[in-house]
Parts: C-alpha cells; structure tokens; sequence
C-alpha cells in the first residue's frame, strides 16, 4: 500500500507492505525504500514494513531542514500516521544516522534498532574533505553523473565480477534525485554528531551489520561499536562491501528475520 501525507506542506511518500508487528526501514544516501526490496518482499508474511522515501528522494519532496535531526522527524511524522506506539527502527548507511537521530530524540518510540553498514561516528576530517570534493563534483557534474561514478565503489570486488548486471539496473533506478537533496545529504552527514554515548546507552537490542569489504562504514570501525550496547546483535557479512542487502540478500533475510522475531 501507497501512503503519502503533506509534512509542513511537503509531500512524504512511503510504503506498508506486509502483517504482523511493525518495523521500520530506513534507506540511505542516493537511495529510495525500494532498496529493501528483497528483505520486505522475504519477511512480508510476518511483518508489517513500513518504508518511506526520504524528503528528496524517490517520491518525496525535500523540507526545509534536511539535517539528520529534521528527517528525524519525518520518521516520527511516519510513525504518527500508522499510529505506532513503539517498534524496530533499522537504517542502512545514512539511514543509520537518522535512526539514531530519531532515537535520541524519541527513544519511547523505538523498541529496538539498527544498523545497517552504519556508524555512530561522527565523520573524521578526512571524511569531510571527501564529502566535500563530493559536493563540488555533484555542483558541476549533476547528481546522477555523481552517483553513475560512486555506486560501483560501495560493492565488494566479487560482486561486481558476479552481478555487474544488477549493479547497473540499480545504478539507473537512481536517475531522479536532484543536485540539491544530495548536497543537502552530504551537508548534513557532515555536520551531524558523534552518538556513539547513545549505543552506550542504549537499553534495547541493537543490531549491527556489516560487510568486511565496505569502505564506507569500514569493519574495523563498526566492530568498535559493537561492544557498546547493553544488548547487541552482531553480523559480518563476508562477500558484501556497503549493499549487503543486494549483494547477500538471503543471508541479510535471514538475520532481519532472526532478530526481528527474537525481539
């Protein structure tokens, strides 16, 4: 089922697909919810997904504060409309941020969350500097020029030796994003805090998933959270870079579905 409602006069777009108990997934950067396709269409028969588009991607128009802590918000908006008292929030990459954004600020919501070759750190001046030569290049060349250049970077060496194929229809299903939201996005990955204190903190079961070959939430890094939670769950996905739900999609089905029904 296709949902949209206006958010401060903006329209949000997101999905519901399946029954059961609620959980919600976020996408990330030069991504729409269609990126979950394989988990949602495995676990719809137990689950109720809800799915939105992001404010500037997909079919949802951006806001006014695109930072971590406004789409935040329209998570919490998301979640008001299915009146959702509290369930799972998991998010991939920059998805990740903004659930421990919404986290942080609306914890009575979240019985549990995760994330999804994500970080609680915040980025480290190198980082920065890559994102800004990012914005630059987006500035010049367009969006999808930039994404057409990126994509391939986040999958491991094996997967696209194995599935160059679905790299590339992936690759064109992101041809509609705009300039403007992928500033936007890079602005505020770059400007948003440090929230390891809340896994620290955090007193609900926290999932963690990551590819021993990604270079943008490196393992390494991920690992060093994982010990933070009072309760983490805790997976390596050993053929995937940054797409671990494309490039081992049964193996990420089965760890949603064991955490999701273990909580």
């Amino acid at each position: 089922m296709s949902k949209e409602f206006l958010y401060q006069n903006k329209k949000i777009f997101y999905r519901i697909i399946g029954n059961g108990k609620p959980a919600v997934v976020i996408h990330g950067f030069g991504e729409d919810g269609q990126v979950w396709d394989n988990q949602i269409n495995y676990l719809k028969d137990k689950f109720r997904f809800i799915i939105p588009d992001l404010p500037g991607s997909g079919k949802s128009a951006m806001i006014d504060d695109m930072s971590m802590e406004g789409m935040a918000e329209v998570i919490h908006a998301v979640i008001h409309e299915e009146k959702i008292d509290a369930c799972p929030v998991i998010g991939h990459s920059m998805g990740g941020y903004i659930t421990l954004a919404f986290v942080e600020k609306y914890p009575n919501h979240v019985s549990a969350f995760g994330l999804f070759h994500s970080t609680a750190y915040a980025d480290s001046e190198e980082k920065k500097a890559i994102r800004q030569k990012g914005i630059d290049f987006i500035k010049q060349h367009g969006a999808f020029e930039f994404l057409k250049t990126t994509i391939p970077n986040l999958f491991s060496q094996r997967s696209k030796d194995e599935m160059p194929g679905s790299i590339a229809k992936f690759i064109e299903r992101q041809n509609n994003f705009s300039a403007e939201a992928l500033v936007s996005y890079y602005e505020a990955m770059i400007a948003r805090p440090d929230r390891t204190e809340l896994l620290q903190k955090a007193t609900v079961p926290v999932l963690f998933i990551m590819g021993k070959y990604d270079n943008a939430a490196p393992l390494q890094d991920v690992l060093k959270q994982c010990r933070l939670p009072e309760k983490s769950y805790i997976h390596i996905l050993r053929n995937s870079g940054h797409m671990g739900m494309l490039e081992e999609k049964d193996r990420c089905n089965q760890v949603l579905e064991e955490f999701l029904l273990e909580i």
